[in-house]
């Protein structure tokens, strides 16, 4: 490699280095925000916590990799550009089309890593982060009694109308329940105030005042349940040892979940997508069939089955001819009922409808999600040449305009894939060209704004550079404010 290449690719993979850190802890504060009532007031140790934005992070490198290579190109040939280094290649027969080969070799192994951390690395940040998140879903909040409202305490149903004191310890108003074996409520205690004490792992202690207990009595006989129905006690002070030990004894290790799309590599989504598609087809035909051999106009006399049209449910013009058939009463009755059970086959089909189209939704979603590991891969080569051609032309370094310009064509790049990927779950588009249709508006930008660096024709960026200037004067207005 001439030292030239080793120069530039250095002086590129600093500055992607940089981006791509700064635009993912960018990404994982933003998701921190995302999930925070998820993991706020449960008592969950840092450790747990850091857990899962690891087992996170994976997922989020397909969306921070194609902006922080089109900011790196762009800032660095930049750069070069603005301080006259071109220039000096030129003058020694390298053009800028030559200073690409290296970044272009490096990008396109990029790709193919890229390809490959997404098809087994994402997977299992997702198969992890997925499962421990239904498991954090499944702890109670802290353990707390808030007012108005029943808290489960243990085996316990406790609702207060007032807490106060330093650790809000103290209750008043308490109204407490204790559901038995057979899920029957048999117990209820009410008291005026209360108090909670030796909150630890194991135990709580609630102490209650000036109340009563109520208990329905399990009877031997019914003439027994008629004399004693239940019992009542007065107290001035009842103690309670609630067993919370089991309160969250949960294993945040367990995984139930391993077959989600998102969970699947490349091949067995291709299987999984393969008897998705099956089944939709099998499950249509039955439904079909079934249908229409159980539709009351089947039993018409004379009936031809294909004067039914079940996707609007209209009847032929020439049912009326059947009113002049000998047995005219028996046609009747039948186009009585028919009428009668409209409403009902209508919401049979409405119904279906949904079905099927939850079913092939995600067929779609798998479909998609194959497309876009390959996507990817020319994703990270066209932007790079987006990046390196306009750079190259605008001239122009740092982290003003370029940083604009970047975040301009990497939005637009984002979203055209996010309306495709909506429009390709719904089946209004292929799978595969709503995976697609971003590169696919990309490539032959790439490819005209290389042949313009290639070529070294000039070209009218009057625009870009009155926009750079601009923003040039407000950041020196707002330095010299």
């Amino acid at each position: 490699m001439k030292i030239l290449d080793k120069y530039i690719l250095k002086f590129y993979l600093s500055r992607f280095l940089s981006v791509f850190a700064i635009c993912f802890l960018i990404f994982i504060i933003q998701t921190f925000w995302l999930y925070i009532d998820e993991l706020a007031g449960k008592g969950i140790d840092i450790f747990t916590i850091g857990k899962f934005f690891i087992y996170f992070s994976p997922k989020l490198v397909p969306l921070v990799l194609p902006l922080s290579i089109l900011l790196a190109s762009l800032t660095t040939y930049g750069t070069l550009s603005e301080n006259y280094e071109f220039v000096a290649m030129k003058s020694n027969g390298i053009s800028i089309i030559r200073s690409m080969v290296t970044l272009l070799i490096f990008h396109i192994f990029l790709g193919i890593g890229s390809f490959y951390f997404s098809n087994h690395v994402v997977t299992y940040g997702e198969l992890k982060s997925y499962n421990l998140r239904k498991n954090l879903a499944k702890l109670k909040p802290t353990l707390s009694i808030r007012e108005g409202i029943f808290n489960d305490i243990g085996d316990l149903n406790i609702k207060v109308s007032r807490k106060y004191g330093d650790n809000e310890q103290y209750l008043e108003d308490i109204i407490l329940h204790k559901i038995s074996n057979d899920e029957v409520n048999r117990l209820v205690i009410k008291a005026e105030k209360g108090e909670v004490r030796n909150e630890n792992d194991k135990y709580l202690q609630l102490i209650l005042k000036n109340g009563n207990r109520y208990e329905d009595i399990v009877p031997a006989s019914s003439s027994e349940k008629q004399n004693y129905p239940y019992t009542r006690a007065s107290f001035e002070e009842y103690v309670l040892n609630i067993d919370i030990s089991e309160f969250n004894n949960i294993n945040l290790e367990e995984e139930n979940y391993r077959s989600t799309y998102r969970m699947q590599k490349i091949k067995q989504l291709k299987m999984s997508s393969d008897t998705l598609s099956e089944k939709f087809e099998r499950d249509k035909d039955i439904f079909g069939e079934s249908f229409i051999l159980g539709h009351t106009l089947k039993k018409l006399p004379n009936l031809n089955p294909n004067q039914i049209d079940l996707d609007g449910i209209n009847l032929n013009i020439s049912f009326l001819n059947l009113l002049d058939d000998p047995e005219v009463y028996e046609t009747n009755s039948v186009l009585t009922m028919a009428n009668d059970e409209l409403d009902i086959y209508l919401r049979q089909l409405s119904n279906k409808k949904r079905t099927f189209f939850l079913q092939q939704k995600l067929i779609n979603l798998h479909t998609l999600t194959i497309n876009e590991k390959y996507s990817l891969v020319f994703a990270c080569i066209f932007l790079f040449l987006i990046g390196a051609s306009l750079g190259a032309i605008i001239r122009k370094g740092g982290l003003g305009f370029p940083l604009v310009l970047s975040i301009i064509i990497f939005l637009t790049y984002h979203y055209i894939g996010v309306f495709g990927k909506n429009a390709a779950e719904d089946n209004s588009i292929s799978p595969f060209l709503g995976s697609w249709i971003s590169t696919f508006i990309i490539a032959p930008f790439a490819i005209y704004l290389t042949r313009i660096v290639s070529a070294d024709r000039g070209f009218n960026f009057t625009f870009f550079d009155r926009f750079a200037e601009i923003i040039n004067r407000l950041k020196i207005r707002k330095w010299v404010k």
